[in-house]
């Protein structure tokens, strides 16, 4: 068997293990969240110099370099550039990594006739994540003596605080640390789960079945009488959105404050805008997400059915139709 038939039937084997992610608050110290603002900017780079050297050594000598080759290349962009040595390896071969599998990407949607969309180079502020991989080397998590409490522990970094709110069940397996635009900072760590793992979470084989309407007066209508009250949480904050948008509105164009101001600014695109707030209120995408997410996980059987004409109230007895879903 090649090298290259091996890396494959590892994927593949991979591919088929079931996976959890989960994810975690951090709380950086400064200096740590200067390190990871400069690994960031570092690995951008290192992702467009890929970038360019592909485009280059096909457009000049009609070559095709693969991942293998742009990676043995690290070591000496290191000599060059000693600042890629403060690096953890593995998160500079990732960004290589990206850089292929946005050309597979590229390549599957020309096979596929669909839109194609070249790579292309990315901006500092749209590079916002870093992976680690192999746990134990690169990364591993500890777990706090308090509730709720960890650390994460990155390799060339250190100790980082992490709200940790429960326990990790599987084997992980990589860390993503991503930036958020409010510039927050979150680890996705992801785990491989044997059968009996997850066979541990599904609930007992049920055969009652459960209606569930979303709406905006009450988030929820179940079929069993209950009503889930709507917490409004959008409206709650306007007050603050709007000190927000006034303290947007003086900041200078242009500024690192106005950057800083606009991350906070939540912009409503809507026509309707007390519709609108309503929805956003309500969250429902984001409810279905997590629901078919969990019924998934616990065994269950989630069926959405066509939204219409199921809020309706019956003119005989008054009562409110409520669709199925088991």
């Amino acid at each position: 068997m090649s090298k290259q038939q091996a890396q494959t039937f590892k994927k593949a084997a991979e591919q088929q293990q079931p996976r959890k992610t989960y994810l975690f608050r951090l709380y950086p110290t400064h200096k740590q969240r200067c390190v990871l603002e400069a690994w960031l900017g570092l690995c951008c780079e290192t992702y467009n110099a890929a970038l360019d050297e592909r485009k280059s050594a096909y457009r000049k000598a009609d070559v095709s370099l693969s991942y293998e080759h742009q990676c043995a290349e690290l070591p000496g962009c290191k000599e060059v550039r000693p600042e890629l040595g403060g690096v953890s390896s593995q998160v500079l071969q990732d960004a290589v990594k990206r850089v292929d599998r946005a050309f597979e990407d590229f390549f599957r949607r020309l096979d596929n006739a669909e839109k194609s969309g070249y790579p292309r180079f990315r901006s500092r502020s749209r590079y916002d994540s870093l992976t680690f991989k192999q746990y134990g080397n690169s990364f591993h998590v500890l777990p706090g003596a308090k509730k709720n409490k960890g650390t994460l522990v990155l390799s060339k970094l250190g100790h980082v605080k992490m709200v940790m709110h429960r326990a990790i069940k599987g084997r992980p397996k990589t860390a993503i640390v991503k930036r958020t635009p409010k510039g927050k900072w979150y680890v996705s760590i992801s785990v491989e789960m044997s059968e009996a793992e997850l066979q541990e979470q599904r609930l007992p084989v049920c055969p009652e079945a459960v209606g569930i309407d979303v709406g905006l007066s009450s988030f929820a209508y179940v079929s069993t009488g209950e009503q889930i009250a709507n917490p409004r949480f959008f409206r709650t904050e306007e007050a603050a959105l709007a000190r927000a948008s006034r303290k947007l509105s003086k900041a200078v164009a242009g500024s690192k404050e106005h950057a800083k101001k606009r991350a906070v600014v939540v912009r409503n695109l809507i026509r309707n805008p007390n519709l609108a707030k309503s929805i956003a209120d309500a969250s429902w995408s984001m409810f279905f997400t997590h629901l078919l997410d969990k019924a998934e996980e616990a065994g269950r059987v989630v069926v959405r059915v066509n939204p219409a004409y199921t809020s309706q109230t019956c003119s005989a007895c008054g009562s409110m139709s409520v669709p199925t879903v088991g």
